[in-house]
């Protein structure tokens, strides 16, 4: 069963990205994503199944 993941959606990732942080917004869903840096602000593509494995926690936007 897919996570549930919308638009908006703060994602904690288990590894951090490069520049130090490890949130993350979910710009777009599908069969892939984009989600944005929160430290920097780049831009990522993941295929769902890669994105799954790495979230560590949920924060619903709203």
């Amino acid at each position: 069963m897919p996570v549930k993941l919308e638009i908006g959606d703060i994602v904690e990732l288990k590894k951090q990205h490069p520049c130090g942080s490890k949130n993350f917004e979910i710009l777009r869903t599908g069969a892939d994503f984009r989600i944005k840096c929160l430290g920097c602000e780049k831009q990522i593509w993941l295929e769902r199944p890669e994105l799954e494995r790495r979230i560590k926690k949920i924060n619903p936007a709203g």
